[in-house]
């Protein structure tokens, strides 16, 4: 199954001061991922291409890194995820950027169905809280901010309960898709 996600947001803003935020992803000092409402973003050597980790139970390492315009990364799981995402700058006049995000993959085995019925649910919050963290960065504000679903908080519930059920278990496996949705309440841009 071919996927391609993309949101963007239109910041008031000049290239240079977007790309900063680009790349201080997965720093001490990130100001774009929404890492106190998600889980954070590990490199493990920063945004150098060859660093892996990812976030929760997505797994990747950095392809590609233009300093203030573009980074990629390709998947390396959760399973049956073949493709990449990445983060792109681009410069609409002197006092406008556009900051885009693209997922571009195949979604094989049992991503046929944790894509359409979990991940890309939880991808879409993500990305929008994301752009959220950007335009506030930008101008201190959001004019709209995002809003979960209920299947977002759904997911989210069950996966704090799910998290919940394994850190009591010794016998608990891997937390898998659940650990995605895990959530703390400090850092939260106010929706």
């Amino acid at each position: 199954m071919a996927v391609l996600n993309v949101h963007e947001r239109l910041l008031p803003a000049g290239p240079a001061a977007v790309g900063a935020l680009l790349d201080s992803l997965a720093t001490d000092a990130d100001r774009l991922w929404p890492g106190a409402d998600w889980p954070p973003m590990r490199l493990s050597d920063g945004l150098t291409p060859g660093s892996h980790g990812g976030h929760g139970p997505v797994r990747y390492t950095v392809c590609a890194y233009v300093p203030g315009q573009w980074v990629r990364f390709t998947f390396s799981g959760p399973r049956g995820f073949h493709g990449f995402h990445e983060y792109t700058v681009h410069p609409v006049d002197t006092e406008h950027t556009l900051l885009r995000h693209t997922l571009a993959m195949r979604a094989r085995g049992p991503a046929r169905l944790t894509w359409p019925l979990l991940y890309r649910h939880l991808h879409d919050a993500v990305l929008e809280d994301s752009l959220d963290h950007a335009e506030h960065a930008i101008t201190g504000q959001v004019a709209r901010p995002a809003r979960w679903s209920r299947y977002v908080r759904l997911l989210r519930q069950l996966a704090r309960g799910s998290r919940t059920s394994q850190q009591e278990s010794p016998h608990a496996g891997p937390q898998g898709a659940a650990s995605i949705a895990t959530s703390s309440a400090a850092g939260r841009i106010p929706r």
